[in-house]
């Protein structure tokens, strides 16, 4: 890693558990909003919209910031507002750059990274660019987009450097492996295929994001190259399911671009394979988690 600690927030969900169960101890301060009843040195505990003096000081010492937190479909079912996707990456980034002044003496302040999406490419075919256009279709899609583009301008308003990482399905952490139940059906298209996605393994991920160097583009497709087919995941996990033929609106494929991303981060042909993939939702659902009071990303 290039940096001598990263601030993860929303750590306490999904994706901030994969970081945990794969990152070397020590490199990382995490965050959730709840506080445990017994302190954890490499944890923080505070409301990142009600507690912005405290999110600056929780930046101390942190060369980097990814923010995980938000607000999902499933969140928003339960009455969460889906614009503090925005919100948050703005407070996120405006305590970057209170916190900034220090690192400014040495010569570097501190970056954000900022969680979004392929859902912002909505239905659009072909493989999917960062300098192409953005059409998202889901009230997700399009907090994500605003979430970028709020996020961006701010950023270069203020001075601090903001990516915005539009992550494809993470296996395991999806509606496929992570979703499965007895009887599962799963939509096929007259050619005989399942949806194709760009998907990436769970300790993939964590090394691609640990790995990623400091110089990075205001938008940064993350995913393993080429794309998987949702049967064949299943299939590789042996995992039955029955096939329906797939309804109009259906989306066949969602193939994101990783040609940026792989002159950043090296791949292999494993990386992209259904069974490894597979085989690392397995091996981190294994894993002993260091998080003392888990929770979903939230604020």
């Amino acid at each position: 890693m290039h940096f001598s600690k990263v601030l993860v927030l929303g750590a306490g969900g999904r994706l901030g558990g994969i970081l945990r169960k794969a990152w070397p101890k020590g490199h990382a301060r995490w965050h959730n909003r709840t506080t445990p009843p017994a302190r954890h040195p490499d944890w923080v505990h505070l409301d990142l919209l009600r507690d912005s003096d405290a999110l600056t000081r929780a930046m101390a010492g942190c060369d980097r910031v990814i923010c995980l937190a938000g607000v999902t479909d499933q969140a928003a079912a339960r009455g969460a507002d889906m614009g503090d996707n925005v919100t948050l990456a703005l407070a996120t980034i405006r305590a970057a750059a209170r916190a900034d002044a220090d690192h400014r003496a040495a010569g570097q302040g501190v970056q954000v990274l900022l969680a979004s999406s392929a859902a912002v490419y909505g239905r659009q075919s072909g493989v999917l660019t960062e300098d192409g256009p953005a059409q998202p279709i889901s009230p997700y899609g399009r907090a994500k987009l605003e979430m970028e583009h709020a996020g961006t301008r701010l950023g270069a308003q203020l001075g601090v450097d903001v990516t915005a990482l539009r992550i494809g399905n993470v296996a395991g952490v999806d509606a496929i492996l992570g979703g499965w139940r007895p009887g599962f059906v799963l939509d096929r298209f007259a050619d005989g295929r399942t949806p194709r996605r760009s998907y990436i393994g769970a300790q993939t991920l964590a090394r691609v994001l640990y790995a990623l160097p400091r110089d990075l583009p205001p938008v940064l497709n993350i995913a393993a190259p080429g794309l998987v087919e949702m049967g064949a995941l299943l299939d590789a996990g042996r995992l039955g399911w029955t096939p329906r033929a797939a309804p109009d609106q259906a989306i066949a494929q969602v193939h994101l671009s990783t040609a940026r991303l792989e002159t950043l981060v090296p791949f292999t042909a494993a990386d992209s394979d259904p069974a490894q993939m597979v085989a690392q939702w397995r091996r981190m659902t294994e894993t002993r988690d260091h998080n003392p009071n888990p929770e979903s990303d939230a604020p």
